[in-house]
């Protein structure tokens, strides 16, 4: 099965930055592709995600501080995360929709543990 393998993550002090990248086992052609978030206790929740046209789109909870980008030629994409904050702590989950040949699916990543500490 295709997999989505995420690195980056780790500890970092708040107002510290990280960037995630998240890498396709194989290549896909990719649609659109995002990160997920979920913190103990809590619903996983939408991060960000960029569209093949390039469009982008992040909640509310991060805009201005993080970015998100791809590289199609690498089949990666990445989240640049600026100004973290504690309420960033949470296993991020890369996600993809894409083709395979002729099949249409959603992918995860395997999460990566984001801690940021005061």
């Amino acid at each position: 099965q295709v997999q989505l393998v995420e690195s980056g993550g780790g500890l970092v002090q708040a107002g510290g930055s990280l960037r995630l990248s998240c890498a396709a086992s194989i290549s896909l052609s990719i649609n659109t592709m995002g990160w997920y978030r979920q913190a103990p206790g809590k619903q996983r929740e939408l991060v960000a995600n960029i569209i093949s046209g390039g469009r982008t789109n992040y909640a509310d909870s991060v805009k201005g501080r993080f970015a998100i980008s791809r590289d199609n030629a690498k089949n990666t994409v990445y989240l640049q995360m600026n100004s973290l904050k504690p309420e960033d702590t949470a296993v991020y989950y890369c996600n993809a929709d894409a083709w395979f040949n002729d099949t249409y699916r959603n992918y995860w990543g395997q999460g990566t543990q984001i801690t940021v500490s005061s």
